[in-house]
């Protein structure tokens, strides 16, 4: 091997590739200031180093397969691609080797010193400008390679192009100069490249065989070339992965088994999944989408954060995890997406922003609920499995993704006063409206038993009218978001007036709205004296038929249950006062109205007790426990007789 020639002089940035071998050559540029933006700017995780060097690995593979159409040749007796990586422990080495292909002596210069022959002064003057989004700067540049230097101190490069008898070395610290000298045949690959990595001393685990194989097997498990790995130096190689992506093939040449191998293994579940989506996109976009909803709620379904878990591969490497590839209220959805459109070397970072990664996303997002609502229309039951474990995730929909409301009203079911244990569609409840009905009636809670037995219904089953029973944190958010299903807005029924009169009971012996008699009008009225600031108004109701009384919200504010919520959160300035609805026609309150005024004080007694009593119905405790403990005690002791 010749020894390498020392020079200091600084090639331009349009000078070509003319070396003599055994040059020593000076980056173009401060290629410290370079690496150090890529180690602390552009990549956060030094596992990414493996990603790239196993990508332009798998990359000189696919060049070669390429080339061999036209020239057969190239191959020899070696046509099986493969990229091999060995340990060496206790020299601190990590070896990478493909048989793709390699590099002339003009290449390795041209490729490795790519920053320099582009320009480093324009790429760190347009990484600057970019202001950290350099999602097209990195790809354009192609900087990936030089991750390396965050975990080894020396990176030598080793390569014979398919079809020459020359090779090269290529070595550098990464701290301003490369080396290009030449190999003697016997001491460099037979085709392709050998990439040697001096590590660094806190790199060391670098050389464990476990962590290399679980790196592999995350980040580049699935790239169309095999991978084996030599645990130490004259070992044998052992496969850690097969080159075979999964998505890539047909869906008619998938099984079942193989679709749940691959769900279990990429998603960390262990059911068999409810459904999966398999496309092969083509037109602006192309990408693969390979994605699966469990048929149980993932573990970290309530991950305060929201985050999604579709991984992203860009031409079979995978790129990042917490690429935001689906909207958050799809966050059950596993799998992942591989794009042939996005730059190869692009940073989980910069990623977020890129435009391309947008357009998928949208194209995503539609797909997956195309499918669900397929999956509704096909088979009611298996949609209403998906819908039990997911639907209050989905809900969330409602709040944030405007542009998809309808979609996703569509696909929303529901429990009703109607429904028993089954789930309805907002579809099925359009089809079912009363005469003169014009809203779609709900009533939200914490408990869908006891919503169903609120007094608030009551008028409502009278009358035959279907009402949502909302049991989830998320419904007394959408719901006042004012969306509307078929023209019929969604209002709730511990909020505001009824509005009943309108229509028909079922009995129709029944008067729909009976005159209130004096003495009842006067006793509400003395109910709202009593009570004064504790209630914003007292009336007769035409919800309850079987209960004395309840509690509604004001026409303006939040309705009952957002009220609580809100309150409990600590975003509720102040209160808005209830409105206590008395059932005029119930057999307690005609008595109570028929007290004269000397029972002045069982009267006021009485409308406090009334007002704790549609508390309680309504899932509160009364405001002051130990005054209506002593009202109660007072009542009690009127009915007793006198002790002998």
């Amino acid at each position: 091997m010749t020894d390498p020639v020392t020079t200091t002089e600084t090639p331009s940035e349009t000078s070509k590739p003319e070396a003599a071998p055994g040059e020593s050559r000076a980056f173009a540029a401060n290629v410290a200031r370079l690496l150090h933006m890529m180690v602390h700017s552009v990549y956060s995780d030094r596992d990414v180093f493996l990603r790239e060097l196993i990508s332009n690995a798998a990359d000189a593979c696919e060049r070669l397969r390429y080339e061999a159409i036209a020239n057969p040749g190239l191959l020899g007796d070696d046509p099986k691609p493969r990229i091999t990586l060995a340990i060496d422990a206790d020299a601190h080495r990590l070896t990478l080797e493909d048989n793709g292909i390699g590099m002339s002596r003009a290449e390795l210069i041209q490729a490795l010193g790519t920053i320099a022959h582009s320009g480093t002064k324009a790429f760190l003057e347009r990484l600057d400008a970019a202001q950290g989004d350099t999602t097209n700067l990195i790809g354009q540049f192609g900087v990936g390679f030089y991750s390396a230097f965050m975990v080894a101190d020396k990176v030598d490069v080793i390569s014979r192009r398919a079809g020459s008898d020359e090779a090269w070395q290529w070595s550098s610290d990464g701290k301003g100069t490369f080396t290009v000298t030449p190999v003697e045949l016997a001491e460099a690959p037979a085709r392709g490249t050998r990439v040697v990595l001096h590590l660094m001393e806190d790199a060391k685990p670098y050389t464990e065989r476990f962590r290399l194989q679980r790196i592999i097997k995350d980040q580049s498990g699935h790239v169309p070339v095999p991978i084996t790995l030599i645990d130490k130096p004259g070992g044998e190689a052992s496969e850690v992965t097969d080159g075979a992506a999964l998505w890539t093939k047909p869906k008619s040449e998938i099984t079942a088994d193989e679709y749940t191998d691959f769900y279990r293994s990429a998603a960390g579940q262990f059911d068999t999944p409810a459904l999966t989506i398999h496309v092969h996109a083509e037109g602006r976009q192309e990408y693969s989408l390979l994605a699966f909803v469990p048929s149980v709620k993932p573990f970290d379904l309530s991950d305060p954060e929201r985050k999604g878990r579709l991984k992203l591969y860009v031409k079979r490497v995978f790129i990042t995890d917490d690429a935001e590839i689906l909207p958050r209220y799809l966050r059950f959805v596993r799998g992942l997406v591989d794009s042939a459109d996005l730059p190869l070397n692009v940073s989980r970072e910069m990623i977020q922003e890129s435009p391309v990664l947008a357009a998928i996303r949208k194209s995503v997002t539609g797909r997956v609920l195309s499918v669900l609502e397929k999956l509704a229309g096909r088979d009611g039951t298996a949609y209403a499995d998906v819908w039990a474990n997911f639907g209050a995730v989905l809900k969330e929909g409602l709040c944030e993704d405007f542009e998809r409301r309808e979609t996703l009203l569509g696909l929303a079911r529901f429990k009703t006063t109607a429904s028993g244990d089954d789930w309805r569609s907002l579809k099925d409840y359009a089809g079912a409206l009363r005469e003169n009905q014009t809203a779609i009636y709900y009533i939200a809670g914490d408990d869908a038993a006891r919503l169903a037995a609120s007094p608030h219904l009551e008028g409502f089953r009278a009358r035959g009218i279907e009402v949502l029973l909302l049991d989830d944190p998320v419904d007394s958010f959408w719901v006042t978001l004012g969306p509307d299903f078929e023209g019929k807005p969604f209002r709730s029924v511990t909020q505001g007036a009824a509005d009943l009169a309108a229509i028909p009971l079922l009995d129709a012996s029944t008067p729909a709205a009976p005159e209130v008699p004096p003495a009842v009008a006067d006793f509400l009225a003395f109910i709202k004296t009593s009570l004064g600031d504790d209630v914003a108004d007292v009336r007769a109701s035409d919800r309850l038929t079987d209960s004395a009384v309840c509690i509604v919200a004001s026409e303006a504010g939040p309705d009952r249950q957002l009220e609580k919520i809100l309150a409990s959160a600590g975003r509720l300035g102040t209160a808005a006062k209830p409105i206590l609805e008395v059932n005029p026609r119930h057999e307690r309150i005609v008595r109570l109205a028929g007290l004269g005024e000397q029972e002045q004080s069982l009267r006021e007694d009485v409308a406090h007790l009334l007002l704790d009593e549609a508390r309680i119905l309504d899932g509160d405790r009364p405001r002051d426990p130990r005054t209506y403990v002593e009202r109660l005690g007072r009542l009690i002791g009127r009915g007793l007789p006198a002790a002998g």
